[in-house]
């Protein structure tokens, strides 16, 4: 069995499995999803719509994007790469980005089994990945349906609590589920957040990526400061997998600046922007919608937004390395 596992080109371990496999299924979503969220954004304040179709096309490929990612950090053969676009749509169809992780990673490995095994490998290959791919997402789909609902009933129980208690939980809560493999933005929508409720859950999100974006800076450089910044956090998933405390920084300082917006500085949001945090500005951007444009509300975000968060994270992470808690390398981030 060895042999052949090997033959194949399968490691059947945690480091291809989750720390691999996790590491490509982010450059896919940063490729698809997030690059295209930020051109639609771009489209839309600027009166582009080329740009807002090509940002909203970009965005609903997603899956096959997720796909192509572990496909390809697998070093899967050319048939199975290819059908493991239809494997991740299926995923993501059913399941979200973690549906389409979860049927894109089976499915690229069931391929590698059967991969120029047979004298019709151009039909047998793509029919096996994606099969594998399409089972895999209509039963682990419901699951995860489920899981994010029952997280959605967590944030909701967060968001009837006083203003002080909510925005430190909704801004934890949120924060987290824009890191993790889930839809924060599906969250949001999801329970329909507004106003202080939204306001504390975009806090906590874009936390969660100029945290990672500054505490990181000298793992990752400029590129990463951008990357995590502007695009998602959820580049880090492989490194809080291989290391949970690295969600200490951008956490703690969500959840010290949520009770800042919502208590003191009343700021609001809608659905669509609550759990989007600075991927793209959208969060920055609806909240200008909701409240309006003006320089109480600009100095607002960018004291919650940025600098208190960008101050918090840098500190406690000093702290966490001057302590032999994190080491240099421990928030790397596969960059392509």
């Amino acid at each position: 069995m060895q042999e052949f596992l090997k033959r194949k080109d399968i490691e059947v371990s945690f480091r291809a499995y989750i720390l691999t496999a996790l590491s490509y299924m982010a450059l896919g979503l940063f490729s698809s999803l997030i690059i295209g969220l930020i051109i639609e954004t771009i489209g839309e304040q600027l009166g582009i719509p080329f740009f807002v179709e090509m940002g909203t096309l970009a965005m609903s490929l997603v899956g096959p994007a997720v796909g192509a990612g572990i496909a390809y950090g697998l070093k899967a053969p050319p048939l199975v790469a290819f059908a493991a676009l239809a494997a991740g749509a299926a995923g993501n169809e059913l399941g979200g980005p973690a549906g389409a992780y979860a049927a894109a990673l089976l499915a690229v490995e069931f391929g590698k089994v059967v991969s120029k095994e047979t004298r019709i490998d151009i039909l047998v290959t793509p029919f096996v990945t994606i099969l594998i791919g399409f089972v895999t997402a209509s039963l682990i789909g419901p699951v995860l349906d489920n899981a994010l609902r029952g997280f959605g009933g967590l944030v909701n129980w967060a968001t009837t609590q006083q203003p002080l208690i909510m925005g430190i939980l909704v801004a934890a809560f949120m924060g987290i589920a824009l890191t993790a493999p889930i839809s924060s933005a599906a969250i949001a929508i999801m329970l329909d957040l507004s106003g202080l409720a939204a306001g504390a859950a975009t806090v906590g999100c874009t936390a969660q990526m100029v945290g990672f974006a500054v505490s990181s800076y000298r793992d990752n450089g400029v590129s990463g400061l951008a990357a995590l910044g502007v695009g998602t956090s959820m580049l880090q998933v492989p490194n809080v997998v291989r290391k949970p405390l690295i969600l200490i920084p951008p956490t703690l300082a969500g959840a010290l600046a949520g009770p800042v917006a919502t208590v003191w500085l009343q700021l609001e949001n809608n659905a669509e922007g609550a759990g989007m945090g600075s991927s793209g500005f959208v969060g920055q951007i609806m909240t200008f919608s909701v409240m309006g444009f003006s320089t109480s509300v600009a100095v607002a975000i960018l004291a919650v937004h940025f600098v208190m968060p960008a101050v918090l994270s840098f500190a406690v992470a000093r702290v966490m390395f001057a302590k032999g808690w994190l080491k240099p390398g421990d928030m790397k981030i596969e960059q392509g």
